[in-house]
This record gives structure tokens, C-alpha cells and sequence, in this order.
């Protein structure tokens, strides 16, 4: 099994949909509106920042460029003679497009069990997130509020970043900018709402929702 450092994670321009758990947001430009379909997600991305230190609208924006909040998405499959479904590139899967070595070195480390986490279910996408760009910031110095590095070090992985694969890859850079504004741009809506997604459920009382 090769280290999450070696696996570059493939960016959402390869995707395509073979199920949905969940119905994506229609519009997916405010997280305020994003929360309001789904406030669940919001307690799973509040749970993963209180754990790892990854803000709340950064791993949203990742999840957002990466499988635009679809379940089930993973690369297309290559065509064998131009038109026979073949092999997909990578084995990026869910959320989090999440590639089958980072996740098991997610599950090792965590020591999450194989059989109930699971890439289709956002809890486990968003603390995916939190732990492998908490894992950049130990590892590579990257600051937890910096989307635009965090995201070249997501999909470039560790040793690829550490290397400067990305500085050669247009494209790859302007992704991240466009992540790193998605970002920001969340980070000013989501203290207009927070509050009440924050305490939304019967369950959270104080001291919990604080």
C-alpha cells in the first residue's frame, strides 16, 4: 500500500455520478442556503473543525469542488477502442474524492473502523478533510486557514507538494484560487447563519451549542 503522501487526490472535473445519498444543493454559491437543505452537515463540519482545526468553509469548499456535494461520484472510466467502458483513473471515491490509500491510512491512523466509515456519508467525508489537511499543515507548515495551499497539497498529496509538481499545472493553480475564493467567499456568509444551525437540534442545550 502506497502512503497518502505518494496519491495525488483526482480534482472534480473527472467526475461522474453513479448514485446519490442526498439530494445536492441547488445552489451551491451560499453555504448559508447549503446548511438549510442539509443543517446536519453543518454539525459534521463543525464536529470535524472542533477536532482537527480546518475551518468550517474551507472543508465546504473542498467537498464543493471535489464531487459538488454528490455521494456517489467517482473519475469517468477511460474508453478501450474509443468506446468500451475500461478502467477509471483512480480509485477516488465519495464526498471527498477520497483515494483508496489516503483512506486507509485515514482509517489506520484514526483508527476508524473499515466497516462503518464509509466515503458516501458526509460525517465521515468532512473528518477525511479535516485529518488530511491537518496532516498538511504538520507536515508541509501549511497555516489551517490557508485554502489555497491546503488544496494544492489535496490534490497534489504531500510529496507532490513538497516537490512543486503543482507549480508546472495551470490548471491545478487555478483551481485552487477558485477553491480559496469559494472559501472566503463562505467564510463571510456563514456568520449571518451559524447561530442557528448551531443550536438547531432539540438536543443541543447549553453548554453544548455554545
Amino acid at each position: 500500500m502506497r502512503s497518502l503522501i505518494q496519491i495525488p487526490l483526482v480534482a472534480a472535473s473527472a467526475l461522474v455520478l453513479f448514485g446519490c445519498a442526498a439530494t445536492p444543493p441547488e445552489r451551491q454559491d451560499n453555504l448559508c442556503e447549503i446548511f438549510e437543505q442539509e443543517p446536519g452537515w453543518y454539525d459534521d463540519a463543525y464536529t470535524s473543525e472542533r477536532r482537527w482545526g480546518i475551518p468550517i468553509n474551507i472543508q465546504m469548499a473542498i467537498v464543493q469542488r471535489e464531487s459538488s456535494f454528490r455521494a456517489r461520484v467517482r473519475p469517468a472510466r477511460t474508453k478501450l477502442l474509443g468506446f468500451i467502458p475500461w478502467r477509471r483513473p483512480s480509485s477516488a471515491a465519495g464526498y471527498a474524492q477520497a483515494q483508496d490509500p489516503a483512506w486507509q491510512d485515514y482509517l489506520a491512523t484514526t483508527g476508524r473502523s473499515r466497516l462503518f466509515a464509509s466515503r458516501a456519508d458526509m460525517s465521515d467525508a468532512l473528518d477525511f478533510i479535516g485529518w488530511y489537511n491537518y496532516t498538511s499543515h504538520q507536515r508541509l507548515g501549511i497555516a489551517r486557514d490557508d485554502p489555497y495551499n491546503l488544496y494544492l497539497a489535496y490534490h497534489e498529496g504531500h510529496t507532490g507538494y513538497r516537490r512543486g509538481s503543482w507549480r508546472g499545472k495551470p490548471k491545478v493553480q487555478q483551481t485552487a484560487r477558485q477553491v480559496s475564493e469559494r472559501a472566503e467567499r463562505y467564510g463571510r456568509q456563514l456568520p449571518a447563519c451559524e447561530d442557528q444551525f448551531r443550536c438547531a437540534a432539540w438536543w443541543k442545550i447549553w453548554p453544548f451549542c455554545s
